[in-house]
């Protein structure tokens, strides 16, 4: 669907994307021109942070070290995008990369790979703890734990990015943000930002549950907030599990209706968390599957539409990038 850009010198850091090139995923291709295709439907991006996505791993490193090859990569891409060639946008400005933190101890070592691989572009890392006993509930890795935050070697290996000056992203469902809540509690000195709005389901036994969802979502959220150590991504929504079936329309939905359904969870953590620590995401080309990048941007645009300039400001650019460091 083509949409009018509402707001189009808004200036606007992507908090959150990826990139790949795998036959098992949809879309199976996409790479710096498939991104730039879609940052060219019409808003001002300006930046871009990129979030590990477990692809180009390197295969002739040690299994712990392969994910190196990811941050090499990703800063290979944030090198063509600075040379100008490809338009204004940074894209990759900062990296997000993948660490197995059940390392323990060990995980220093990946660490410091990681960072001397990201050439100053290595924010933070990522270890996903999406876990649900229903089997209807996708399992993100086959080694999930019910309790990944709460994991003695998980931590011993947490314990390890406040030393690096690295963020932790942190994806899991609705039903783990208590987890998160613990975790953020016993390390106050580490940054963390919730992805995904807190991913409340929507799909499996939480189908037709909605009001009861968002009340143990919200409730999470909350919780989290009063953690000064914790932002949040607003995005994330157009993911299957969140079950609101824009993905399955034969005619895409507008950002009118789209604005309208996830107007509450946005507004939820823009309240509890306050601008200052709340960063807009697009999650593509995952959620890419529900509307397009343009749609998508119009979609935030109308929900933060109450919100004053400098509020947006916050919210659309500046939080995330200071949030990873990204340099004027």
């Amino acid at each position: 669907m083509l949409e009018e850009v509402l707001e189009p010198t808004l200036p606007i850091c992507d908090a959150h994307h990826h990139l790949w090139n795998r036959p098992t995923s949809n879309p199976a291709r996409y790479l710096l021109d498939e991104f730039l295709e879609d940052i060219g439907q019409g808003h001002r991006i300006e930046s871009t942070v990129f979030v590990e996505a477990a692809i180009f791993y390197s295969a002739s490193k040690p299994v712990a070290l392969q994910p190196v090859g990811e941050v090499e990569f990703a800063a290979g891409i944030a090198a063509m995008a600075e040379s100008g060639q490809y338009g204004p946008v940074r894209a990759c400005a900062a990296i997000v990369g993948h660490a197995d933190l059940r390392l323990g101890e060990s995980a220093a070592d990946v660490l410091a790979a990681l960072t001397n691989a990201g050439g100053g572009r290595l924010a933070g890392v990522r270890h996903m703890a999406p876990w649900d006993a229903s089997t209807e509930i996708p399992r993100v890795h086959s080694n999930s734990l019910p309790d990944l935050y709460g994991d003695a070697q998980f931590r011993k290996g947490f314990a390890h990015l406040a030393k690096f000056g690295l963020s932790f992203d942190a994806f899991q469902w609705h039903t783990q943000l208590g987890h998160l809540f613990r975790l953020a509690q016993d390390f106050p000195q580490t940054r963390i930002v919730l992805n995904h709005l807190g991913s409340p389901l929507g799909i499996g036994p939480y189908l037709g549950k909605r009001d009861e969802v968002y009340a143990e979502w919200s409730k999470g959220v909350r919780a989290l907030a009063e953690c000064p150590n914790v932002w949040v991504k607003l995005g994330g929504m157009g993911l299957r599990v969140s079950g609101f079936g824009f993905n399955e329309r034969t005619e895409p939905a507008g950002s009118q209706e789209i604005a309208k359904a996830w107007h509450p969870y946005f507004e939820t953590c823009i309240q509890a968390f306050g601008p200052d620590r709340c960063m807009f995401e697009s999650n593509f080309p995952v959620d890419r599957i529900s509307c397009s990048y343009g749609v998508l941007w119009n979609a935030f645009k109308r929900i933060a539409v109450e919100y004053s300039a400098e509020e947006k400001a916050l919210m659309f650019k500046e939080v995330a990038e200071s949030f990873y460091g990204i340099a004027a």
